[in-house]
């Protein structure tokens, strides 16, 4: 089948495999270290030793994520200069500089403390590791800025002069940074990264309190499903406004965009919800519609008789594929959906004071089934996004039929297949391990502190030795390793 595909349409299914892969991993860690900041944060305040053996555990997990989204991120890089050198050359001027902050700012940062975050327990202070795991964790946030906003320049453009040569040039870059979608795509992406990480470390609390091999768990998984409760209650809902918010602007900057997530395609005042249907881009309608009438005219509008602009206001060829948008948003919203059930749920658990009753078997297996789902919801907001954007990669602007390198359909669909047989190998290995830390569970706290590891008292020949004193008289020589009865060597001999 692969050699039926023309050069352009390979490199764009490379993409999509690529970005699909790497998206994951970055979203699951900027939700783990805000979650592990916490978790260190708690222990410190309390003491309790439950915190730290939780952190320790998901710390591991977070270094494997951390780096897989590392070596993904690397790899989805370069695609910039091989497949799409064109879009690179013409949209560098921008988006070069946004790329280059990212790393400034926030790869740097994140480097600079990862080392502490995951080997300094016990060999630095308490609050310089706490201080360490917070930093990362605004490093993601920040790395998650500058990513958001140059994607969000390439949805909606400004700022910029578009030179003779067909070259984007910068001319304010407030306006590139700050443009029109970014603080909605920015909001709801970093939400839904809290959401997705919430939903798998409340899963698998749910787990160790059902799963009879993790009875000594059980107190971990209290501790797990507590915290992700809070996040399904209070902030799945607040996901659904920013989400109402965001899907207004889109209306306002990308209504095409729009009309595909809804299948409209003639224009319609109180435009009805569309349940169902199979779109039929080719016939420009709907097959088997299944619709309620004046939902998405008032979902989108706030009003029962707002307009909505039809596909047909488009010509085929700059409409987006429109069964991709249509059913990548229905899943996008019906886990959404789930999530807000499942947080309703919690809810009702807790004023029950059953949340964590083993005997509460279906609420347990109600998280523990949503642990997949934030990523499934993830994709498939990427999906509607960067699906329904096309055929432009800077919208209006740069078609995506223009951005491409002059490469042969042989040589794409030769590193699509090598790309897909490499990180199944490399990603299912990871994935295989963070599996297997998990069915370990947290193991039991062992402080280091708590060993005098902070009182650095030395020997007496460990002292001559640091002062370059080589030559100690005779009275020092038969117990040269013995400390001074008065000096507490911290366990050191």
């Amino acid at each position: 089948m692969i050699d039926q595909l023309d050069a352009l349409m390979l490199a764009r299914i490379q993409f999509a495999f690529v970005i699909s892969f790497h998206i994951v991993f970055p979203a699951f860690s900027i939700g783990l270290a805000s979650w592990l900041t916490v978790l260190e944060f708690r222990w410190l305040k309390t003491g309790e030793p439950i915190y730290a053996e939780v952190y320790k555990h998901w710390v591991k997990i977070f270094a494997v994520v951390f780096g897989m989204g590392v070596v993904s991120g690397v790899v989805m890089s370069y695609q910039f200069g091989t497949n799409w050198a064109v879009f690179s050359d013409k949209a560098g001027n921008v988006l070069g500089p946004l790329l280059a902050y990212e790393v400034l700012t926030a790869f740097f940062l994140e480097a600079s403390f990862l080392g502490i975050m995951l080997f300094g327990w016990g060999r630095v202070s308490k609050r310089m590791h706490f201080a360490s795991t917070a930093i990362v964790a605004i490093g993601t946030l920040i790395s998650g800025f500058w990513i958001l906003s140059a994607n969000s320049f390439m949805q909606t453009p400004q700022g910029f002069m578009l030179g003779a040569d067909g070259i984007l040039y910068p001319t304010n870059w407030f306006e590139i940074i700050f443009n029109p979608s970014f603080p909605y795509r920015y909001a709801h992406m970093m939400t839904a990264a809290f959401l997705t990480t919430a939903f798998v470390v409340g899963g698998i609390g749910a787990y160790y309190l059902q799963s009879k091999k993790h009875k000594e768990h059980r107190q971990h998984g209290r501790v797990m499903l507590g915290m992700a409760m809070i996040m399904a209650i209070f902030v799945a809902p607040a996901q659904v406004l920013i989400g109402d918010e965001h899907g207004l602007n889109t209306l306002e900057h990308q209504p095409a965009k729009i009309a595909a997530m809804e299948g409209i395609w003639e224009d319609e005042r109180g435009a009805a919800l569309r349940l169902f249907a199979l779109p039929d881009q080719e016939n420009q309608t709907n097959k088997y519609e299944v619709a309620i009438p004046y939902v998405s005219g008032l979902i989108l509008t706030h009003s029962f008789d707002g307009e909505v602009k039809g596909l047909k206001n488009w010509a085929p060829e700059d409409q987006p594929p429109v069964a991709i948008v249509f059913w990548a948003f229905r899943i996008m919203v019906g886990i959404g959906t789930l999530m807000v059930l499942v947080g309703l749920f919690s809810l009702y658990k807790y004023f029950k004071k059953q949340q964590y009753d083993p005997q509460s078997v279906w609420f347990h297996r109600a998280w523990m089934m949503m642990t997949p789902l934030g990523f499934i919801a993830l994709l498939a907001g990427w999906f509607v996004t960067e699906t329904g954007r096309q055929p432009w990669t800077v919208y209006g602007v740069i078609r995506t039929a223009e951005s491409m390198s002059p490469l042969a359909a042989q040589q794409v669909a030769t590193t699509l297949i090598g790309f897909i047989v490499l990180y199944v190998f490399v990603f299912g290995a990871g994935s295989f391990y963070i599996l297997r830390l998990i069915a370990q569970g947290p193991k039991p706290f062992e402080d280091p502190a708590e060993d005098n590891f902070y009182e650095h008292s030395v020997t007496e020949s460990q002292g001559r030795t640091l002062s370059g004193d080589s030559s100690p008289d005779q009275s020092t020589k038969e117990n040269i390793d013995t400390p001074a009865d008065d000096v507490d060597d911290g366990g050191l001999h």
